[in-house]
């Protein structure tokens, strides 16, 4: 039998080695490092992913390489309608043959709206962000650029979607065109690109927009007659595949390739980017996917 203060330390010795051997089977005393994450691969040519909240980088990959956009230069066209001062998102707005013409010349993506009808701006922006529609794009940027002619007043949209990227200090951007059907000189970054996103997304009608699944518009024929048209689908499959996506919007083309530009909201942080030139339709969602889930793990 152990006895007085000599037995009592031995106790007390044989109790710690026996709480360290616990602790020391459990890891909690080790602390050893958390396992790195494996910063991914991805097909896409060029990709970039910030935190939305502070803009700090979390992923490059040629971020300031400048490529091909596609239907990614939409952001900036919504972006751009969305700056009007005193702007009314119930203004009708008559469709004209030359937005249809347009279309069905370019072979181009469309909201498939009817000429004569009078559509609402943001009904318009509906038909510009989820099927992509070229023809509200034209619309849009017929509406809202300043000019005696049709071709003087989208000039002039465009120039406002420059003048939209230089404001935002982006170096590596340039638009040609309203809806990225581009003259050879329409391309940005996955950097820039994720920069004039992020900068639309403070915009809650934006928000809201890039956000939906699908979207149903009844509008104003010649006669007078509420028309309902088809519903329009948003092509960005992450909303309904990756949980908290919030958007944004996609983009393809034969120089494009295939494009997406992401976002998505977990326990209170969003995470934002763009890949750029991808292989295809799923590659570039399995892409975004990856990064989004790469995105979080450094937020």
């Amino acid at each position: 039998m152990i006895t007085g203060i000599k037995g009592t330390r031995l106790r007390k010795a044989a109790a710690v080695a026996v709480t360290s051997g616990a602790l020391l089977a459990t890891g909690a005393l080790t602390a050893a490092p958390a396992q790195a994450v494996t910063t991914p691969s991805i097909v896409a040519k060029g990709g970039y992913v910030m935190n939305n909240a502070n803009a700090k980088t979390l992923y490059t990959k040629a971020a300031d390489t400048k490529l091909s956009t596609g239907s990614t230069t939409k952001v900036m066209t919504a972006k751009v309608v969305l700056a009007q001062s005193n702007l009314n998102l119930d203004k009708k707005v008559t469709i004209q043959k030359a937005y249809s013409d347009y279309v069905v010349a370019n072979n181009a993506s469309q909201a498939h709206l009817i000429v004569g009808d009078k559509v609402t701006v943001r009904q318009l922006l509906y038909g510009l962000m989820l099927p992509s529609g070229c023809d509200a794009a034209y619309a849009l940027a017929d509406t809202y650029g300043s000019g005696t002619t049709r071709a003087k007043r989208v000039a002039n949209f465009i120039s406002k979607m420059n003048t939209a990227a230089k404001n935002l200090g982006l170096t590596h951007t340039h638009f040609d065109s309203f809806d990225g059907i581009g003259n050879g000189n329409n391309y940005s970054t996955p950097r820039d690109l994720t920069k004039i996103a992020s900068s639309a997304m403070k915009n809650s009608t934006f928000r809201t927009v890039v956000k939906t699944k699908k979207y149903t518009a009844k509008t104003i024929t010649k006669t007078g007659s509420t028309r309902t048209m088809g519903a329009w689908t948003n092509t960005n499959t992450l909303l309904s595949s990756y949980s908290g996506a919030i958007g944004i919007k996609t983009g393809s083309g034969p120089e494009a390739k295939y494009c997406l530009v992401f976002a998505a909201t977990r326990n209170g942080k969003t995470v934002i980017g763009t890949v750029l030139a991808s292989s295809s339709i799923t590659q570039r969602a399995t892409d975004a996917t990856k990064l989004l889930n790469y995105g979080f793990t450094k937020v």
